[in-house]
């Protein structure tokens, strides 16, 4: 999505645009990151639930996970804004502006990127800049996890530690009040007027599982794309994604029964139009084989290695795991 928005601003299609959200467990590694500041072994971070990603932006290691709000701004710098520093210095002042707002002091460190507190980092930084149009951004440590940043040595600083709204403050703000004043705090900082972007289109997913542990993949017909999935479909108007996840079940596969809610939503983006859309995730145990309708010309019941394989999405990808797991929701 983030690619696609870059691609739309410098052809001057849409206008500066913030992407906020939560990424699951990850580790990511920027241009400059060094293997040694991954402190365990890449099969234990496996198992834990962490996923690692080389990135293109600027930066060394860091840590991204549920509880924390991370930003990526899609800026055109030109013509008059094409100062890399005072960029980097914007990101800055729009996170110190944003934790004042609630009442905690978060200050720059001189020689270092991000913004600080008496208790350690709790905004990160990482950016990258191609012909003057921005992309990556900030990580606000909201109700994160702390512990989960011993997995690495944050932005490649050994005597840094880490602090969040939640451990300053005792408490959490929830996610929408942060979502909400950083997006005010951007448009003061970047002279921009505030709108939000609404979904166009919105899905359900569905991870039919049996009691062997196996998950069931389909295959679209070639019409469709040809490509192995977990049963997706789009809500109808009136519909709750519940309510859609009921009928696609029963329309795709003939299946019937107790649809559980596996706590995690995605968004992604299609075409060339730059369509948004938000994918709410289900599960459901079932008996028997299905019945195929045409959107489909192929079944087949896979270990979460083999679907990994064959799923094309990683949100499809996530939503199997969470389906096969006990482990805790991707927010």
């Amino acid at each position: 999505m983030q690619k696609l928005l870059v691609e739309a601003r410098a052809r001057g299609e849409v206008p500066d645009t913030l992407l906020l959200l939560e990424h699951p467990r990850v580790i990511t590694l920027g241009r400059g990151a060094k293997e040694a500041n991954i402190l365990l072994p890449r099969e234990e971070l496996e198992r834990r639930g962490f996923e690692i990603w080389e990135t293109d932006r600027g930066g060394d290691v860091t840590y991204h996970g549920p509880g924390q709000l991370v930003g990526y701004p899609v800026l055109d710098l030109k013509p008059d804004r094409k100062d890399v520093r005072k960029y980097v210095a914007s990101v800055e002042e729009l996170m110190i502006r944003a934790a004042r707002d609630f009442g905690v002091a978060a200050e720059r460190s001189a020689g270092r990127t991000g913004v600080w507190t008496r208790s350690g980092k709790l905004g990160a930084i990482g950016v990258h800049i191609s012909r003057w149009i921005t992309s990556h951004g900030f990580a606000l440590n909201v109700g994160t996890d702390l512990r989960d940043f011993a997995a690495i040595v944050p932005c490649g600083i050994g005597e840094a530690g880490v602090a969040s709204l939640e451990s300053l403050l005792g408490k959490a703000p929830s996610m929408a009040e942060v979502e909400k004043t950083v997006s005010a705090r951007a448009g003061e900082v970047w002279e921009s007027e505030v709108s939000e972007l609404s979904f166009e289109l919105r899905t359900v997913s569905v991870a039919v599982t049996r009691e062997d542990g196996r998950v069931l993949l389909l295959k679209r017909a070639p019409e469709r794309g040809g490509f192995w999935q977990i049963l997706t479909g789009g809500i109808e108007p009136g519909e709750s994604p519940l309510q859609a996840a009921a009928r696609e079940v029963s329309e795709e596969t003939g299946f019937n029964g107790e649809l559980r809610d596996l706590g995690y939503r995605h968004s992604f983006a299609l075409g060339e139009r730059l369509l948004f859309a938000e994918e709410t995730a289900f599960a459901l145990q079932a008996a028997g084989e299905p019945k195929l309708s045409a959107e489909h010309i192929e079944h087949r019941w896979c270990t979460l290695e083999e679907a990994e394989q064959l799923l094309p999405f990683a949100g499809l990808r996530r939503a199997v795991r969470r389906a096969l797991s006990s482990a805790m929701p991707l927010n």
